[in-house]
């Protein structure tokens, strides 16, 4: 039902969806790099966008906000509870990337979605959470988009990280250079400026 009420709201608007000739078995157990992320409605396009293709995006909130009566409207809209405390009593609470590293050992499949700027406002360095995320959980970065200029919305490519973030972050904002998606408000989006040849 929720599947079908999104492929109505993304006929309805006028999208069209474009993956890149990526296998759905990729985008079932992978961190999702969204961008641009300038409004809540990428959210809720993005979520659309993979809905109509039997994927769903997953994102991250506390555990605490998904109990009744939250989980409710949180739960079908793909949340997932990140729980940080130490997996044995007395050791440290684990870092944001541990806890969301962690959800890849207990869902066997997880599409992860995490936007880099951390953030709706205009951030010209992204964070490396997602980076570091995936590059722990051992599985790929989908660069995934959206273009409120054209309408569409998908993944670019599937990237593997190395471990050399400075050279893969570099290939990334290039990648993103180059495809150009329009955000809705572009003002309010920047690349990771560190990264830009």
């Amino acid at each position: 039902m929720i599947r079908l009420l999104f492929n109505f709201f993304y006929w309805l608007n006028g999208w069209k969806l474009n993956i890149h000739h990526i296998p759905v078995e990729t985008m079932k157990r992978s961190v999702f790099l969204a961008a641009p992320h300038t409004t809540n409605w990428d959210a809720v396009y993005m979520v659309a966008c993979m809905r109509k293709i039997g994927i769903k995006l997953r994102f991250a909130i506390k555990k605490d906000w998904i109990k009744f009566p939250l989980n409710i409207a949180l739960s079908p809209m793909g949340a997932v509870g990140i729980d940080r405390s130490p997996k044995v009593a007395g050791e440290k609470r684990l870092s944001m990337v541990e806890a969301m590293a962690n959800l890849f050992e207990t869902n066997k499949e997880l599409a992860l979605v995490i936007p880099p700027e951390g953030s709706r406002s205009l951030r010209e360095e992204w964070k490396s959470g997602f980076y570091y995320v995936a590059l722990t959980a051992k599985v790929p970065i989908l660069l995934a988009y959206l273009d409120y200029e054209k309408k569409e919305g998908g993944i670019i490519e599937a990237f593997e990280p190395t471990g050399d973030i400075d050279a893969d972050m570099k290939y990334i904002t290039k990648v993103y250079q180059e495809f150009d998606p329009k955000p809705k408000f572009p003002e309010m989006y920047s690349l990771d400026k560190r990264y830009i040849s």
